[in-house]
């Protein structure tokens, strides 16, 4: 849990959002915020349970408050999250889904897509390289598809794709 006392929230307090539908099974809220705070950055991280069909707007009226530094996107928004930004990585730019967001200079929206990475990353922490390998990718969402790329990326010599949903 963040440590309201070395990290108090104040005016000078920099604000983050996790935005989902549904969003109550999110975890990362306090240890993001705990992320920031080990970093010596007066930020947290606030969950939004926002409806697909309010997304847009709710993004639009965020961007209003200029303390709003980052939003990170979960389900069912990362796709939508793509069109919302003005600029996005190359890797977004593929997969026209994002699962980060973060302010432009100019107040618009950046967006990346980490998902991938993260999990190619993490299958390399633990010993697995999966260059030259075969691999089997059961969902291609946004999560799904950003592995998918991640693991292209990372050399892997065939890759099966199995999704419910054509």
């Amino acid at each position: 849990m963040p440590n309201p006392t070395s990290n108090p929230l104040s005016g000078a307090t920099r604000v983050h959002f996790i935005v989902g539908d549904p969003i109550a099974q999110v975890k990362s809220p306090a240890g993001v915020s705990e992320a920031f705070h080990a970093r010596g950055h007066n930020a947290y991280v606030m969950p939004a349970h926002v409806a697909p069909a309010s997304l847009a707007q709710w993004v639009a009226g965020t961007s209003l408050a200029q303390n709003v530094d980052g939003i990170i996107v979960t389900v069912p928004h990362k796709f939508a999250s793509f069109d919302l930004c003005a600029t996005t990585s190359d890797r977004a730019a593929f997969l026209h889904t994002v699962n980060t967001m973060r302010r432009n200079a100019d107040g618009s929206w950046h967006g990346d897509m980490f998902d991938g990475l993260g999990f190619v990353s993490a299958m390399q922490d633990n010993g697995c390289n999966p260059s030259g390998k075969k691999a089997l990718l059961v969902g291609a969402g946004g999560a799904g598809s950003a592995i998918a790329h991640a693991l292209v990326m990372a050399g892997v010599s065939a890759l099966a794709i199995h999704d419910e949903d054509a």
